[in-house]
């Protein structure tokens, strides 16, 4: 990517997210105008709302500002609300921190009178290039020019994508994983919960602060509201968890370590891993539904011994039970007292009636409360117990009852289906009877597909629900189908990855998995799910090894939950052999994106399984190598010498004869880890296993090995083979588009030419290798190339450069939890030789270098026209 490029909109169906700014009761029927145009043009709306949320609201928006696409100003007469000690409004301060690389729609409403300060705000904004604005005299009037302006917009953004995706391919891999999610709806009711959570975490006392509470009772909006109201306090980072689809303990761990951004390449313990990277640095870790796995707690209590500046904000709906564990019991929205009815005075509603109103607004605009339907709303609202899910799937059905139809349906259907679950707590009980109610409102065409969606994880798209169709009663129905589960708020719909995927809420998904168990459709719709998830492996793996890795990484990563649930549907339905080929065929994936502890889980219990049902030659042989691999480095031994040649041959007898050679080379490599280890038999089984690798034309495992191999030599101190085999090694890989191969091997090369002299050489080669793995969104890499440019210049005398941009890598090791090898580090001893000549040129750069990001630190250890290059690729960082 080059550094002068133009913000590029994304199309419809990816969910444009526009966030509109005004004052709030003033122009409440302006906001409804203005939501109902953006989501007329399927857009998301982001209705920031002052009074729902506690201090500080300017962290807030600006959170939900840089997560948005597009921003719209409407203004009136009032310049709005200063809070104490502040200078200029909200209103403004909006304006102010949208980014300038933002589209700006402004609208101006007629009128006589118009406070001075927003006169002046309006006359600066008429001055900036990047706003268009215009006039407007009525909230029809409004709504017609924001759909209008937003059509052109996006039609003239598209035009320049297309420009653009011709002529930059994109490269770049962010991380999407562990970003706060910003919720597309406004959060009522909420402001002293969060107020009394920032408190808890403000006090540094409770290292673990669990919201507790049903399904429903909005413990996931409390959790994120929470962190987004407390990035002040975690100077470090936050950080978002989603558990939802990890049902094994054993795997808290692995989750927590890929969204933080470690790589798990098997060769050091997880939990050592992570406790390297939280030491020492102030962060939150939001864990969202630990219910599921709450035997894995005592892991937490570990991680905080380790890393003491680390504050976990979980939500459960259950106690975890554990030392430094402070509980709050998220509570139901405020209901109406008594029997009255709800306020007619929007500002004297209560929370639950509010939540209603507005949830009912965005299917039947112009709703509100009346003297006719207040007694019915409140009603419902008492009905449902203050539960908000509970209160949204009602208001959904707005869209073709009225209150009192939804009123007395909830009070003929209620009572009877929660007596069909006494045995759940009373809250509990609700909100299954509401969903009960809610669903058997639907026809059965989209009851029936609500009910297959519960065999999906997290997420998942539209073209993996018509997967699942064949002979299913909504075949054919789809998109419809799907469509109005949307609308009745049983789904969830938004962008991610640049593509439209959908969720259920857990409690959802549950009723839903549970429905089709009793059917005793489960297996059969798991069977169908796995097929369609084993198809994509098999058309995306080929690319992990060349030119489509970078996409295939990707595209991978965002299907990660489903590709879990399919390994967990093969083994629990027996089909050991297709999870060990499922396995097999994305080992390059587990390798590149760090997932051997995860795939270890799998492989284990297929083996465990073997005995009942079993297995051939083949997949006993991919399951001891995944299951080996972490023990190689951690636990080197003799016996897992032994057992990498079981795998040889258990790969040789059932003819794979491109497996048992990784094997051959995996047994190399467990022996080289041995304390005394056999140089020379290693270094032959190596030889061998390149042979073989070519001539079965495995180009990716070829280079590793070569790696391997010229790893090997260094050691042995004989250089000169050494580079031969790094050269061979970036060959193959740049032959075959291998960027991440040919990352690690020019790092190595790059690291001994340094060693060996040759500065310019090696310079030119750790500037391409750094530039790679910034595309490639590889952390480790950038550390490698970040600390050789370091060398580079404490070689030169550059103290201040060479220092900073040793910290700034010191800090990425430390994120990710990895450390180099002693025998392969190049910059230390230089920068210690130049820290004798210049101490306080190289103290001065080591405290500049703490607060470097990755992007500064980049810029500052490339050449101009290099950084342009990646510019557009580190900023996502």
């Amino acid at each position: 990517m080059t550094g002068d490029t133009r913000p590029v909109i994304r199309t419809p169906d990816q969910r444009i997210r526009v966030f509109v700014s005004s004052t709030l009761h003033e122009l409440a029927g302006e906001r409804r105008a203005a939501r109902a145009a953006v989501e007329r043009l399927q857009m998301a709306p982001v209705m920031f709302e002052l009074g729902a949320r506690p201090h500080p609201p300017r962290d807030l928006y600006r959170a939900y500002l840089e997560q948005s696409d597009v921003f719209v100003g409407i203004y009136g007469a009032s310049y709005g609300w200063v809070a104490p000690g502040e200078e200029i409004s909200g209103l403004e301060d909006e304006y102010r921190l949208a980014p300038a690389r933002m589209p700006k729609l402004i609208y101006i409403k007629s009128t006589d009178e118009r406070d001075d300060r927003l006169r002046a705000l309006i006359a600066r904004i008429q001055t900036d290039d990047t706003a268009a604005y215009l006039h407007f005299r009525s909230e029809q009037e409004l709504e017609e020019q924001v759909a209008g302006d937003l059509a052109t917009l996006l039609a003239e953004r598209f035009d320049e994508s297309r420009v653009i995706s011709e002529l930059e391919p994109d490269v770049a891999v962010p991380s999407l994983i562990s970003r706060i999610p910003v919720p597309y709806t406004t959060t009522i009711g909420r402001a002293d919960d969060i107020a009394t959570v920032r408190d808890m975490l403000t006090a540094g006392t409770d290292r673990v602060v669990s919201l507790i509470g049903p399904g429903g009772i909005g413990k996931s909006r409390l959790a994120i509201e929470t962190a987004l109201a407390t990035e002040d306090l975690f100077p470090d980072g936050t950080y978002f968890v989603p558990l939802e689809g990890v049902l094994e303990p054993g795997l808290l761990l692995p989750t927590i370590s890929f969204a933080l951004g470690i790589r798990d390449n098997g060769e050091a313990e997880l939990e050592e891993r992570i406790s390297h990277a939280l030491d020492a640095r102030r962060v939150l870790i939001v864990l969202d539904n630990f219910e599921q796995i709450v035997d894995a707690a005592p892991v937490l209590v570990r991680l905080y011994t380790v890393a003491p500046s680390a504050v976990f904000l979980v939500t459960s709906r259950i106690v975890l039970h554990i030392r430094g564990e402070r509980v709050f019991d998220v509570p139901s929205l405020s209901m109406p007292v008594g029997g009255f009815p709800a306020s007619l005075d929007a500002s004297t509603r209560s929370a639950a009636v509010a939540l209603f109103v507005d949830r009912a607004q965005a299917v039947r605009p112009g709703f509100d409360v009346t003297a006719d339907n207040a007694q019915d709303v409140a009603d419902i609202c008492r009905r449902l117990e203050g539960l908000p899910l509970a209160i949204e799937l009602a208001a959904a059905k707005m869209r073709i009852l009225t209150p009192s139809g939804i009123a007395e349906r909830l009070g003929k259907s209620l009572p009877l289906l929660s007596a069909a679950v006494r045995d759940l707590p009373e809250r509990h009980r609700t909100m299954r009877a509401t969903i009960d109610w809610s669903v058997g409102l639907l026809p059965e065409v989209q009851r029936d597909l609500l009910e297959d969606l519960g065999v999906f994880a997290t997420r998942f798209t539209l073209d993996a629900v018509e997967a699942l169709g064949a002979g299913r009663s909504w075949d054919g129905q789809a998109l419809d189908a799907l469509s109005a589960l949307v609308d009745g708020s049983l789904v969830k719909q938004f962008d991610m990855g640049g593509r439209s995927v959908f969720s259920l809420l857990a409690i959802v998904r549950e009723y839903a998995i549970g429905r089709l168990k009793a059917r005793g459709e489960a297996d059969r719709v798991r069977a169908a799910h796995a097929d369609y998830y084993s198809g994509l492996v098999h058309r995306l793996a080929p690319g992990l090894g060349g030119t489509g890795q970078a996409d295939a990484v990707r595209q991978l990563g965002l299907e990660l939950p489903n590709l879990r649930a399919a390994v967990r549907h093969l083994v629990y339905t027996n089909r050991l052999d297709d999870a060990g080929d499922f396995a097999w065929s994305l080992l390059i994936y587990w390798w590149i994106s760090g997932f051997f502890a995860e795939v270890r889980l799998w492989m284990l219990e297929l083996l465990e399984k073997q005995h009942a049902h079993p297995i051939t030659q083949r997949t006993r042989a991919v399951a001891w190598f995944l299951a080996l691999w972490g023990e190689m480095w951690q636990r080197p031994s003799e016996q897992v010498v032994a057992g990498l040649g079981e795998c040889v041959r258990l790969f040789t007898e059932a003819g794979d004869d491109d497996s048992a050679a990784m094997a051959l080379a995996a047994r190399a490599t467990a022996r080289i880890q041995l304390q005394d280890f056999d140089a020379e038999k290693a270094d032959a089984e190596l030889r061998e296993a390149v042979g073989r690798l070519r001539d079965a034309g495995n180009a990716w495992a070829e280079a590793i090995t070569e790696v391997s191999l010229g790893r090997l030599a260094w050691v042995r101190e004989s250089t000169s083979d050494a580079l031969a085999h790094f050269d061979r090694a970036a060959e193959i890989a740049e032959q075959g588009g291998d960027l991440f191969t040919r990352s690690v091997a020019g790092n190595l090369r790059s690291r001994l030419n340094f060693q060996l002299g040759r500065i310019d050489v090696a310079e030119i080669e750790f500037v391409h290798t750094l530039t790679i793995s910034v595309g490639l969104h590889y952390d480790e890499g950038v550390a490698y190339g970040l600390e050789g440019i370091c060398a580079v210049a404490a070689a030169r005398g550059e103290a201040w450069r060479a220092a900073a941009l040793a910290v700034a890598a010191g800090v990425i090791r430390r994120r990710i939890g990895i450390f180099d090898a002693e025998a392969f580090t190049v910059h230390t001893p230089y920068l210690e030789i130049l820290r004798g000549r210049d101490a306080a040129g190289v103290a001065a750069g080591e405290g500049a270098g703490a607060d470097l990001t990755v992007a500064d630190a980049v810029k500052l250890a490339l050449p101009g026209d290099e950084f342009a290059r990646v510019a557009e690729a580190v900023s996502h960082w």
